[in-house]
């Protein structure tokens, strides 16, 4: 089965919803960079979490036969990036998303709808 690259996207998101990942976003960007056509932006409230969402996620999408490019920031754990093409993933612990606040950057990306099941998940505040 091929998955269109927005379907992909959801994939991913809907993954880190399973491991309780907070105030999951994905931006299409495809319009305005040449770099990747979604971002998927989650946060964890420790580095531990961070982790975890990161091993759950590479295990998985590396089982269902999509190629990790890249990952960057997996030592320090605040803010981890991984490269899967057409879709780039920011799994930030949630200071560190707070400080960078990408969607702010980004603002002019369509947002993507996704309804998680994380009943735990809280969003995040910015200023």
């Amino acid at each position: 089965m091929t998955l269109t690259t927005k379907e992909k996207a959801i994939k991913i998101a809907a993954l880190l919803d399973n491991k309780k990942a907070n105030d999951i976003k994905i931006l299409e960007v495809k319009e305005l960079t040449i770099i990747t056509d979604y971002f998927v932006i989650c946060s964890a409230d420790s580095t531990t979490q961070v982790k975890a969402l990161t091993e759950h996620l590479e295990e998985t999408m590396k089982l269902e036969g999509f190629k990790l490019f890249g990952i960057e920031g997996v030592s320090n754990a605040r803010w981890i990036l991984m490269d899967y093409g057409d879709v780039i993933v920011h799994i930030f612990l949630e200071e560190t998303r707070r400080y960078y606040d990408l969607e702010r950057l980004w603002l002019d990306a369509p947002r993507i709808t996704f309804e998680g099941t994380n009943v735990y998940k809280r969003p995040v505040m910015y200023r």
